[in-house]
Parts: C-alpha cells; sequence; structure tokens
C-alpha cells in the first residue's frame, strides 16, 4: 500500500494537486505547416522557411503525417479519436513568434479523453497501480528559441524550431504526489517512443512538461494553481512538485494567498520564481484559423493508424511473464523501454536459431544475462543500450557456447570482457585463445587422480564425513586444468571417486 502523499504545515497537513502539460515534438522530418527541416542541433536560423518566417502572403499547409502520428498516440492510450478536428489561432506576442500567433486546438483537439496505467514503485512490479486521466491531446506549432548573450544587453532569436509539429498532452489533475507525476511522464515517454511518434529525449526538448500544483486542506475544493514551464527532465519534474507545494504552503500559513502565475524552475537555486500572471482562454482571443480548413478523418485512414501500431509496454509485459516464464520484474525491466524490449527479443530469436531450443526455455537465461551481465558492463563504460559494443547476434554467440559446453560460465565471463574491449565475436576469441571446454573425462580423471593423491589428509576428511571439501577439489581440479574444464563432469567424477 503505497502512503499517501501530504505537506506538513505548522497549521497541519495540505494535500498536493498535480496536473501536467506534456509537449512532445512529433517525430517527422518536416515541420506543421512547412517543408523545412526538423533536425536536431543544426546552425541557428537554417532551418527557416518563408511560413515559418510569417512572410506576407505564405499560407500554411497541414503535414498529415503529424496528424496521423498524434492519432496513433492517442490510440495507444484508448482515447477517444475525434473524426473532427481545427486549428485555432492563439494570439500573443513574442520574438520568436514572427507572426504574432500561435496555431494549435483550442476548441476541437484531434484526440479526446484516454488515460495511463502508472505503477507506482518502477522496483516492485507487484506494488499498487493508478490509471491517470489524460483529458486531450491537440496538436500545435512550437515557437522559436531566445538566446541571450553572457552580458544581458542583447538577445538572439533562432527560429529553427518555429513551426516544429508539437502534440500537447494534458493530463487530468489526478496526480497527487511527485511519484507519481514522475512515474505519468516516465510511461507517457515509454509509450510515445514504442508508438515512434515522439523519440522522448527531453534533454533535446522534444519532450517537456508544464507542471501544475496547487495544494489544498484535506476535504477542501481545489486550491488556485500555479504552472511552471518547460521542465525537461523526470528528475527536476518531481522536484519542482515538492518545492513548488512546499513554497505554497508557507505562503499560505504566513497569511498570503497563492496567485495564478507562471513559473519557471531554477535547478541551481531549487526554486521555481515568478515569470507572468497566468492567463486564461480568453486572453489569447482564441478564434478558427482562417487559412486552414477543417481536418476531417476517414474510417479507411483511422484502420490504417491502428493497424500500424506496434505492441505496446503493458501488452507486451504480460506476455513476456505468461508466455516466456519471465518474473514480474524482469519482464517490467525489459519492456519499460522500446530498445531494450528489442535488444532482448533480438538476443533470444538469434539464441532459439543457434540452440534448436525454444524462446520459453531460453527466456530466462537471455534475460538474466542482459540485465545482469550486459547491463552492468554498459554501466561501468559509461553508455547506453544503443551503443553497446557487443551486439544482440553477437550476446547470442556467447550464450550459446555455454549451453552447447565449448566454455563454462566462468570462462564466458573472460570471454565478454575480450568482446567489450574488442568488438570481436565469441567464436572467434575463443578459437585464437584456445579457450574450449575440456568434457574429455579421461584428461579430467587424471588430473582429479593426481590432486586425490597430493591430498590424502584431505580425501580422510571427507570420507570422514566433512562433505564441503567437495568444493576444494573442484577448485583444484579447474586450477590444474587452467579453469578449462567442464565443472559438470568434473563434479561427478570427483563424487563417484571420492564417494568409493
Amino acid at each position: 500500500m503505497t502512503q499517501k502523499y501530504t505537506v506538513q504545515g505548522a497549521t497541519g497537513e495540505f494535500e498536493v494537486v498535480i496536473g501536467l502539460e506534456v509537449h512532445a515534438q512529433i517525430s517527422t522530418q518536416s515541420k506543421l505547416f512547412s517543408g523545412s527541416s526538423t533536425e536536431f542541433g543544426a546552425e541557428p536560423n537554417s532551418q527557416v522557411s518563408l511560413i515559418d518566417a510569417a512572410m506576407p502572403g505564405m499560407l500554411p499547409v497541414p503535414n498529415m503525417e503529424c496528424m496521423r502520428q498524434a492519432v496513433r498516440t492517442g490510440m495507444a492510450l484508448g482515447a477517444q479519436i475525434n473524426k473532427y478536428s481545427r486549428f485555432d489561432r492563439k494570439n500573443y506576442f513574442y520574438a520568436d513568434l514572427p507572426q504574432g500567433y500561435q496555431i494549435s486546438q483550442l476548441y476541437h483537439p484531434i484526440v479526446g479523453e484516454g488515460e495511463i496505467e502508472v505503477t507506482l514503485d518502477e522496483k516492485d512490479p507487484d506494488s499498487a497501480t493508478k490509471k491517470i486521466g489524460v483529458e486531450r491531446i491537440h496538436v500545435e506549432q512550437d515557437a522559436g528559441k531566445l538566446m541571450h548573450d553572457q552580458h544581458p544587453t542583447m538577445s538572439y532569436v533562432d527560429l529553427n524550431r518555429c513551426g516544429v509539429a508539437l502534440m500537447e498532452i494534458v493530463s487530468k489533475p489526478d496526480m497527487t504526489s511527485p511519484r507519481e507525476a514522475g512515474a505519468y511522464v516516465k510511461k507517457l515517454r515509454s509509450i510515445l517512443r514504442y508508438v515512434g511518434s515522439c523519440d522522448g529525449n527531453m534533454e533535446q526538448g522534444s519532450m517537456r512538461a508544464d507542471v501544475n500544483v496547487s495544494v489544498r486542506r484535506p476535504g477542501e475544493e481545489l486550491g488556485t494553481r500555479t504552472e511552471t514551464k518547460n521542465v525537461n527532465s523526470i528528475r527536476f519534474l518531481m522536484q519542482v512538485v515538492e518545492i513548488e507545494a512546499r513554497r505554497q504552503v508557507d505562503l499560505i500559513e504566513d497569511g498570503g494567498e497563492v496567485v495564478q502565475e507562471t513559473r519557471l524552475f531554477d535547478p541551481n537555486r531549487m526554486e521555481t520564481r515568478s515569470m507572468r500572471s497566468k492567463e486564461d482562454a480568453h486572453d489569447y482571443r482564441y478564434f478558427p484559423d482562417p487559412d486552414l480548413l477543417p481536418v476531417e478523418l476517414d474510417d479507411a485512414f483511422l484502420e490504417e493508424c491502428r493497424s500500424s501500431l506496434p505492441e505496446l509496454p503493458d501488452e507486451k509485459r504480460l506476455r513476456y511473464e505468461n508466455e516466456l516464464g519471465l518474473t514480474a520484474y524482469n519482464a517490467a525491466v525489459l519492456t519499460a523501454e522500446s530498445e531494450t524490449s528489442y535488444w532482448f527479443e533480438e538476443l533470444l530469436a538469434q539464441s532459439v536459431e543457434r540452440t534448436g531450443k525454444s524462446d520459453k526455455d531460453l527466456a530466462k537465461q537471455c534475460a538474466n544475462w542482459l540485465l545482469s551481465e550486459l547491463f552492468g558492463a554498459l554501466n561501468k563504460l559509461g553508455v547506453t543500450l544503443e551503443e553497446s559494443p557487443v551486439s544482440p547476434s553477437q550476446g547470442a554467440e556467447l550464450l550459446s557456447l555455454v549451453a552447447d559446453g565449448t566454455i563454462s560460465g566462468k570462462i564466458a565471463k573472460d570471454v565478454f570482457e575480450i568482446m567489450l574491449e574488442t568488438k570481436q565475436g565469441a567464436e572467434q576469441i575463443v578459437e585464437e585463445k584456445s579457450l574450449k571446454q575440456v568434457s574429455d573425462t579421461g584428461a579430467i580423471e587424471a588430473a582429479i587422480n593426481d590432486i586425490i593423491a597430493a591430498n590424502e589428509d584431505k580425501v580422510a576428511q571427507y570420507r570422514g564425513g566433512n562433505e564441503r571439501l567437495l568444493g576444494f577439489f573442484v577448485g583444484q581440479t579447474m586450477k590444474a586444468m587452467q579453469g578449462k574444464a567442464n565443472p559438470q563432469i568434473v563434479n561427478e567424477i570427483l563424487k563417484k571417486i571420492l564417494d568409493n
């Protein structure tokens, strides 16, 4: 049972209410209303069309792939898909918005209500889960970026991001703790990556969250909320909830009043600061964009979107548990990110092909090796799974050599270390370094006889009832054979000789 999260004030407890507006950049090569590139990291103002720069007479043309990806995302969240949607102008002036308005969808979004189920303790897949409502997903264009010089006398505008397609995924105010907010964004990012509608790279700004926080005493009406803009990591998001909730509680208990405003988060000073008063919808003078026709979707388009969806993380996790026999924890870790599940399934498929065994027979071995050996090595190297020097096919090659008795588990660890350093295949390393496991019973028995002859006192102790000495004899035999003896055969021959 998850403990209820509250903020303790001098006059009692306060509950926290959280809603999130996640802006996810849609994975397309061109922008929402122009053909300009969306590639990250280009020279400033090198990806700006006449439409992006709002030159007179330039008319927008919707990129239907952006709409398709929004629909696919909505379907992945089990949300209502609206066949009719419309673009509106959100009017405000800012230097990084050449048009003087943003094209968005206030009144008729393309996706309606859905939900996301999150696990509140990711280290315990059997822990409590919670369904968090999604109010809507609408498609809109991003603004440009302001850059300020070191001496605050001049600002520069980069319009490369201007016009990039965003999905704004608006949650319901269903979250009540930093942990729930973090779990929601983590699960949402996972789904977006599975679907392929957003790469989820928060550090590059392609996914960021506006964090709405309010506090109230238990049983009271919702309090006044503040919105902290453009939070670009899950860790920061959780910190914003804690810091802003504490600030509001302290303000209320000091006799002050929380005002509806937009704030920013300073991670260096661990505080939120006021940016401007928070506007309401009527302040933006929304009206339908006269340059854009409504978007009307037919059944064939929706069916294509639905059929293109991959197996989603929750479905995949259940299949790993029920069909492959994996533990709930391993299944949850393997399916948390699409890259991990892809790597695991490639490793498993290659292992099945090499050994002729079933995927259920090999699933646990592959999962354990990936999650312990490979993940441990990548952590030491400081690289991601995508940057792994060992491929799934090379991993399967190594595991198959252990499975058929060519090398022992101990030798496999040594071979793996060499694979990480050289990127060579396991078979080549084993051949070049003569690491094949010895299963010749005659050679093993000869080595055992020499060890027994040299340790008659320990043989007597073993036969006198000290069976723990079997480990000593196994170790001595493996040492004598340079670790290449088949451990199973060593154990069998030792017990046969010692017990007789």
